[in-house]
């Protein structure tokens, strides 16, 4: 049986930009054998798309809550998309 997969938009808001937040949720999601991409929005959010399998993906969006030391996450909104996955990798993106 082939494993679920999840593909889903995650904004990130709090004290989540200058910390390094992207970098290191480009490790994170790396790790988890997660694509998609990761970055910083105009209105202090860090927003990231995160494709995967679903543990993996949901296992990535509670570490979002963590984030890296120095970042402090007040919300974390999550909308679910089509479970397609059109990425390789995990990048940065301006």
């Amino acid at each position: 049986m082939a494993d679920h997969r999840r593909n889903v938009r995650a904004r990130v808001y709090g004290n989540v930009q200058g910390v390094g937040f992207r970098i290191w949720a480009r490790g994170e999601a790396t790790g988890l054998g997660l694509a998609g991409w990761v970055r910083n929005e105009a209105d202090g959010a860090v927003a990231a798309q995160i494709a995967g399998v679903d543990e993996a993906v949901s296992t990535m969006i509670e570490r979002l809550w963590e984030g890296p030391s120095g970042a402090s996450v007040s919300r974390v909104d999550v909308e679910e998309l089509a479970a397609e996955n059109a990425f390789v990798g995990f990048r940065i993106v301006a």
